[in-house]
């Protein structure tokens, strides 16, 4: 059975440049091992999201918390605004059960203006995720507009960094399955 991930690209726009990288990132853990994702934009959450308790979530923004929870692991992805997350992308992470998060594998992703946003997965993201317990892989990907044009990651860098920040979310699977008694991933 494969490993169900889900990639969340914190935009309210398609396309985006955030999208492109949790893409990116998605498909290097696919090329590895057997998984399952479900792609996901904050624009699917639909209108109304900016409702103060969970039960108040419109269906599609619910249904985007239920696929976090219930996944085996997550690739996030947010685009700087004034040096952190977006704030709606904060705000439908906030009605994540943090027990559903506690050692969930997590990749972690930002897209920015240029390399004075890059520092937001360390400032901002590690953190917010580290409150709720998940087990963040040690390589994270930022990408800026030079290195993302035309809907692909055109930098060797941040390929090289998509490269590792999958290698290390399939160890962390791999480990997750092994516990389960599940066989290890033949590929890698």
């Amino acid at each position: 059975m494969p490993f169900r991930i889900v990639a969340f690209s914190g935009n309210t726009r398609r396309p985006s440049r955030t999208r492109t990288l949790v893409e990116a990132v998605a498909a290097e853990v696919a090329r590895r091992q057997s998984v399952e994702i479900r792609t996901f934009d904050l624009v699917d959450a639909g209108t109304g999201i900016a409702v103060a308790a969970r039960n108040a979530l419109p269906l599609p923004a619910a249904r985007i918390v239920d696929a976090i929870e219930g996944a085996d692991a997550l690739i996030v992805g947010s685009p700087v605004y004034k040096g952190a997350y977006a704030g709606l992308f904060k705000h439908l992470i906030d009605f994540v059960d943090p027990e559903a998060l506690a050692g969930k594998p997590v990749v972690l992703t930002a897209t920015g203006g240029g390399p004075r946003h890059a520092l937001v997965v360390e400032h901002a993201l590690r953190p917010l995720f580290g409150f709720f317990a998940a087990q963040t892989v040690p390589t994270s990907v930022y990408a800026g507009e030079a290195e993302i044009a035309d809907g692909k990651v055109v930098d060797a860098a941040v390929r090289v960094r998509i490269e590792q920040a999958a290698r290390e979310l399939g160890l962390l699977l791999d480990l997750a399955g092994e516990r389960a008694g599940l066989p290890l991933a033949a590929s890698r």
